[in-house]
């Protein structure tokens, strides 16, 4: 006999031991200490009757029962259920590799506003440094007042068209232009004008030449009504200008916001996408003298986007210097 049977051997011999002295002690007879007359008078309890039946019949009516029922039913796994999620199997180690793009991941530069004097260098390229100059209070506001009225009532202003992709369209402003030159923009063309200038224009462009040595002999005129006239993007780099045209921008009326974008590279059709360009906004006042000089025209485009809330009238007037073509 291996251990195992004799392990087994000791187990069951314990179950059927005598009941140990305590029990005894404590006032219960077992049925093995009774003597014959009180085995005789012992009526057997109804549990006992129930344990008595055999044990065999018992368990055969249950795996029956229990197999009837289990019919059906998917069978059980043969390990725990706890290995089929895979709890005991380790994953394997993962590694993360980083890959550059392969397309570059472009983003929009944060846009500015500039409502502070001074002298900003607002990008510098292989083409070289574009720039403004920012004066909020170059004319008094009592001087603006009456330039602004002077302009209304002297300049011959005038509404045009704009023609854009062969389709013609009426401008959202009237305009005027002062030189001996014509002028050629969006398909239109600005006959010469050599009509002696009025006062209130004299006295700014003298003003102008002090403050930044330059002798304008142009200038164009736009007056918004409110605020749904407007100016579309645009760079005044047209050739009569030359390659790097200072331009000096005077506000009489109402505020209007003036924004900047930058210009991207073409793509290979020529096309640009402005979708990543930074917009410059610079509210302008009346009496405000913006100037634009370098290679902003070049580099950047600017407009007077339309607006839709009230807005006066106001007075735009831009100085130019224009140079002969044949010279250039």
């Amino acid at each position: 006999m291996n251990f195992d049977k004799k392990r087994r051997a000791r187990v069951q011999g314990g179950w059927a031991s005598a009941p140990s002295s305590s029990q005894s002690k404590s006032g219960f007879k077992s049925r093995n200490h009774l003597t014959p007359n009180e085995q005789g008078n012992e009526k057997p309890k109804p549990e006992a009757q129930a344990e008595s039946r055999p044990v065999s019949s018992k368990l055969s009516r249950q795996a029956l029962s229990q197999a009837k029922s289990d019919k059906g039913k998917p069978p059980m796994p043969v390990g725990p259920i706890w290995m089929a999620k895979n709890i005991d199997t380790p994953s394997p180690r993962q590694t993360f590799v980083f890959q550059d793009p392969e397309e570059e991941i472009k983003m929009k530069p944060a846009d500015q506003l500039i409502t502070k004097p001074g002298v900003f260098d607002i990008s510098t390229e292989p083409s070289g440094v574009s720039r403004i100059r920012f004066f909020p209070n170059f004319v008094e506001p009592s001087m603006s007042e009456a330039i602004y009225a002077e302009l209304y009532k002297e300049i011959p202003w005038r509404q045009r068209h704009d023609i854009h992709n062969g389709i013609q369209a009426m401008q959202p402003r009237l305009t005027a232009w002062f030189s001996d030159v014509p002028y050629t923009y969006a398909g239109v063309t600005e006959p010469p004008n050599s009509a002696e200038w009025p006062p209130a224009l004299r006295q700014l462009k003298n003003q102008l030449a002090e403050v930044t040595g330059i002798e304008f002999n142009a200038l164009a005129a736009n007056l918004y009504r409110d605020g749904h006239d407007s100016i579309g993007w645009h760079s005044d780099d047209e050739k009569i200008f030359g390659k790097t045209p200072t331009i000096a921008s005077l506000s009489f009326g109402d505020e209007r916001v003036f924004e900047l974008r930058k210009k991207p590279p073409p793509d290979e059709s020529g096309e640009r996408d402005y979708t990543y360009s930074q917009v410059i906004r610079i509210p302008l006042h009346s009496g405000a003298l913006l100037i634009m000089e370098g290679c902003t025209q070049s580099d950047w485009q600017h407009r007077v986007p339309k607006e839709y809330h009230d807005r006066g009238p106001r007075i735009n007037i831009t100085f130019r210097v224009t140079v002969p073509v044949d010279n250039r």
